[in-house]
């Protein structure tokens, strides 16, 4: 009996109840940041009913860990555990605001870009975002109060054992349930998304250490077998160049022209009676030009710098994090290198720091010769600077001067930033009025969209002038979205209707202008993407390509696939577009009729084929083990921009 009294006494101590109150409101505030601050897309009872529990279990267990701590520290220790949870909720909060994507393992290591993004950052925040701390204060002024008398009780692993079997008990059922609903939920893991609505935030988190210390360890395990499989499925996939363009451009120079944020909505776009883009609408008519109106951006975590791995390495970004910043040593077989072998001198052209996505280093794997950054634009006055550099005006007229200087022929990327979130720009540098939607990002875009149209309209004229463009290849491209779905209300006022599922995917639409001289031009309907560009643009230049390990084909060839894969999983076609598991007809904007469901299923395994195919080349570093035939490897140590950058002064 007596013994029957002290664990009694203990099971009811002044900490559980404390702890309890802990685990009701960091479970409450879990659910109604889920449901309010991210688009899940809840279907039905069930999911409904996940989306309540599943921040419990992660609750109870995580919380309980204070029980092994003695005296008052396990109080303390409940704080500490209670606010880096709620600091974990917020964050992921925040940064879904923009990029309409969770917080990944890889992404904490981007800390050195956290210093370039500060004032976009400050955007996202929100007066009302106080309410994720309010509990952690209430939580804090209760454990500091001298009034609060702290229990010094140490719990005992059987009174414990009860409280942390019941989390797991709620954990398994949860994921069982979601098992249920939506069957290898842990290893179809292409959209993070379904991981948060399904098992939630915190369990999420887990589950992204896993599968990132997985990734981490493939290079370790991977060897030279593992590249035949991938090199018989490129091979097999390989589009044989058009006649009408192979060498279209041989010999001449290649200029990339990066636009930051440019969503194809934008060209022949009117606001107000004007257009907004008068120069690139242009050059849709433009006699050697080549305009894809169906061209789709890829990118994933790695926003502007997935879209330049893909361009360079036709092989997709990472599902989480950047390339850029993780796998920066490996071994690549970029447009550098190829082009190195054929005589190029390669460059790229950048106003912002060096080291912003780790470039000062993945572009000596790529084999970039030169790396302009913003130590190179000396002569800048006042307004010259945007947020993320130089403002693309003055950044084009400085970096002609050093284009012109470069030996024939050149590879050269130029990467702008004045249309760059948050859209902010002196009233001064504008020619064109806001738009009228209420939502800032939406209306600022517009003006900055001018502006950025205006300087690559000056640098045609510059290129022009110097006599290089008779002799030049400019390849325009959008690097990704520019307002996110998080703003579809207001796009619905611009665009002046309903924002439904296939037009949200229509809208990630970039343009893609391809303009050689003497090259017949025209509007190509054809349905791709980023991964594309490199095949493309080699064959252009009369380069073959199918010993490397591209995951694109050439949009010219008559034998390309119109398949757009995302990094999520989902895809696009001209009959069927694939949006959260849900197949539509992107005519009708309706799901797709039950006839057609097994070629949908047949797209969907082609694409998730081409994404783990990709990402085992670049978490194993595979292409260290197989260099195609007239290739030179790149060897990064060769390179220092600094050095070459301080010579010039």
């Amino acid at each position: 009996m007596n013994k029957f009294k002290k664990i009694d006494r203990e099971m009811f101590n002044k900490f559980i109840p404390f702890y309890l109150l802990a685990v009701v409101m960091l479970w409450l505030k879990t659910y109604i940041s889920q449901k309010t601050q991210f688009k899940l897309d809840v279907d039905g009872f069930l999911q409904e009913f996940l989306l309540l529990i599943n921040p419990l279990g992660s609750a109870l267990l995580l919380l309980s860990l204070s029980f092994f701590f003695k005296g008052t520290r396990k109080y303390f220790s409940l704080l500490l555990i209670y606010t880096l949870m709620t600091i974990l909720l917020y964050a992921n909060a925040v940064y879904y605001r923009f990029f309409s994507d969770f917080i990944t393992l890889p992404t904490l290591f981007q800390t050195q870009n956290f210093g370039d993004l500060g004032g976009s950052v400050m955007t996202l925040i929100q007066p009302w975002d106080v309410l994720f701390f309010v509990d952690v204060i209430f939580l804090a002024v209760l454990i500091f109060s001298k009034r609060f008398k702290k229990d010094k009780t140490n719990f005992r692993t059987k009174v414990v054992l009860p409280m942390i079997t019941a989390a797991l008990a709620i954990s398994f059922l949860n994921l069982a349930m979601a098992e249920g609903d939506r069957p290898q939920l842990l290893t179809r893991g292409f959209d993070r998304s379904y991981i948060v609505k399904y098992l939630g935030m915190y369990n999420y988190a887990l589950y992204d250490t896993v599968e990132s210390l997985k990734s981490s360890s493939q290079r370790v395990m991977a060897d030279s077998d593992d590249v035949t499989e991938i090199l018989n499925y490129t091979k097999s996939n390989y589009a044989s160049p058009n006649e009408e363009y192979f060498g279209a451009a041989e010999g001449m120079n290649v200029v990339y022209l990066h636009l930051e944020s440019f969503q194809s909505f934008l060209m022949n776009y009117e606001l107000n009676g004007e257009e907004v883009t008068p120069f690139l609408n242009s050059m849709i008519e433009e006699k050697n030009t080549l305009y894809f109106d169906n061209f789709f951006h890829q990118t994933a975590q790695g926003k502007t710098s997935d879209a330049e791995f893909m361009l360079e390495n036709s092989l997709f970004g990472l599902p989480k994090g950047s390339a850029y910043i993780t796998k920066g040593q490996n071994t690549y077989q970029a447009a550098p290198a190829i082009l190195k072998d054929k005589g190029y001198e390669s460059a790229v052209f950048h106003g912002n720091n060096a080291t912003f996505w780790n470039r000062s280093e993945i572009y000596k794997s790529f084999g970039f010769d030169n790396f302009f950054d913003i130590e190179s634009y000396t002569n800048l006055e006042e307004g010259d600077m945007a947020e993320y550099g130089v403002m693309d005006k003055p950044f084009f007229d400085q970096s002609m001067d050093i284009l012109k200087t470069l030996p024939e022929p050149f590879y050269t990327k130029f990467i702008t930033v004045a249309h760059h979130f948050p859209y902010d720009i002196d009233q001064e540098l504008t020619t064109i009025g806001k738009g009228t939607t209420g939502d800032k990002s939406v209306d600022n875009y517009f003006q900055t969209a001018r502006y950025a149209d205006e300087a690559i309209k000056q640098f045609f004229t510059d290129l022009e002038e110097s006599g290089l463009a008779d002799n030049t290849m400019i390849v325009m491209y959008g690097d990704h979205y520019g307002i996110s779905d998080n703003h579809n209300k207001a796009m619905e006022q611009v665009l002046g209707k309903e924002i439904t599922p296939v037009e949200n995917t229509n809208l990630q639409r970039v343009p893609l202008f391809i303009h050689v001289p003497g090259m017949e031009g025209g509007i190509n309907h054809t349905f791709g993407g980023q991964i594309d560009l490199l095949p493309t643009l080699m064959h252009l230049l009369g380069i073959e390509t199918q010993d490397y390990l591209h995951f694109g084909t050439d949009l010219l060839s008559d034998e390309h696939k119109e398949l757009v894969t995302f990094r999520n999983g989902d895809y696009a076609s001209p009959e069927i577009y694939s949006i959260g598991e849900v197949f539509y007809d992107p005519k009708t904007g309706l799901p797709l009729d039950e006839s057609k469901q097994a070629q949908a299923e047949e797209l969907q395994n082609q694409g998730n084929m081409k994404l783990q195919l990709s990402d085992e080349i670049v978490n194993g570093d595979l292409l260290r083990f197989y260099t195609p035939e007239g290739f030179t490897p790149i060897d990064s140590a060769d390179y220092n921009y600094q050095t070459d950058l301080n010579e010039e002064e």
